[in-house]
């Protein structure tokens, strides 16, 4: 996938501007597609060359004016085209599975300390979703796009709980290893 891809998808649940964009995929799209804010404006600017997107100026009072950006029909084929295409399985790429794997070699000590950091990273990202999933009163009720959105967020719920539930596991048994040892 492509910054192109996710971008085409926030744009699609809204348009907006590159800051109003950048702000909403740093609640959103960006907890499982990251970009910085000069990524997102540097492919903003090749996307609407392009023509998958218009964009429209608004002057502000006081500000600089400001570009809102809305998907084109070239655009929303080109997002139909992507979401079409077979998705190959992910790949999982992990430091901390390769910290995990590697601590015999080095300072095992300091690499729990990095892994309970980890951990209550994962749980205050779990308590957030677990908080964003609240605003769905009804989730069998859902259809469309607001089950699609309350879709990923399982999803993430799901992640964070393996997250959490393999960084404790890894913990755990070393401090029944040093129990024992």
């Amino acid at each position: 996938m492509a910054l192109e891809h996710a971008l085409l998808v926030a744009l699609s649940e809204k348009p907006g501007s590159g800051l109003e964009l950048a702000r909403r995929f740093d609640r959103s799209i960006g907890f499982f597609w990251h970009a910085t804010h000069q990524q997102i404006y540097r492919v903003l600017g090749r996307m609407e060359g392009d023509g998958w997107l218009a964009v429209e100026v608004v002057g502000q009072s006081g500000k600089p004016d400001k570009k809102v950006y809305r998907v084109t029909a070239a655009g929303a084929r080109a997002l139909s085209d992507w979401l079409a295409a077979p998705t190959p399985m992910e790949e999982l790429r992990s430091e901390v599975a390769v910290r995990m794997r590697g601590a015999s070699f080095g300072d095992r000590e300091a690499v729990l300390e990095v892994l309970r950091g980890n951990a209550a990273d994962h749980q205050l990202r779990l308590a957030h979703y677990r908080q964003l999933e609240k605003e769905y009163d009804d989730p069998s009720a859902l259809t469309g796009h607001e089950l699609d959105q309350y879709l990923v967020l399982r999803g993430g719920i799901g992640l964070e709980q393996f997250w959490i539930a393999w960084l404790e596991d890894y913990l755990a048994a070393h401090e029944r290893s040093t129990d024992h040892g």
